[in-house]
């Protein structure tokens, strides 16, 4: 089960510098996350065969509606980005890095990408893994058209001073 407390770093009194975003969506027939290099969620309501890297629709965000300080966070190349997606108990969490080129514009789709490229729709780069990857109890949960939440979180890097 998913605790908030999740979200806090740190002991009392000390300073929370994750970021946290979230997102609710849903399956759909057509989830088959077999892209080997992406992995989408987005604010769509289809999804054709073709979009295999696509792991729900119907979202309720879009990048260019998060905040700005999860964005800033996340324009360090330093910076550690994890999502999450659960749906009917399973779940999978894939981690890549922040890049100064992130513009969180799109208002359609978040993207995680294992390669450097960015584009409107990019939330990370060098993720661990992509759609292919994912657990597929998940994947089958998801292609029965289960509710999901995605948790994005940003992790800026430790600073030396």
């Amino acid at each position: 089960m998913y605790d908030e407390s999740d979200d806090r770093e740190g002991g009392a009194g000390e300073p929370t510098t994750r970021r946290v975003e979230r997102i609710r969506a849903r399956g759909h027939e057509n989830v088959s996350a077999r892209h080997g290099s992406t992995f989408e969620v987005t604010t769509d309501d289809f999804l054709t065969p073709a979009g295999d890297c696509i792991l729900a629709i119907e979202a309720d965000r879009a990048p260019a509606d998060f905040d700005s300080t999860f964005v800033d966070a996340c324009r360090d190349e330093a910076a550690t980005i994890s999502m999450t997606i659960r749906a009917n108990g399973y779940e999978a969490t894939v981690t890549g890095r922040g890049d100064p080129a992130l513009t969180f514009d799109d208002d359609r789709s978040a993207v995680g990408r294992t390669s450097e490229y960015v584009d409107d729709r990019t939330v990370m780069v060098e993720a661990s893994m992509a759609a292919n990857g994912v657990d597929r109890r998940l994947v089958d949960a998801l292609a029965d058209g289960a509710d999901a939440e995605v948790r994005l979180v940003v992790c800026p890097p430790e600073r030396q001073d």
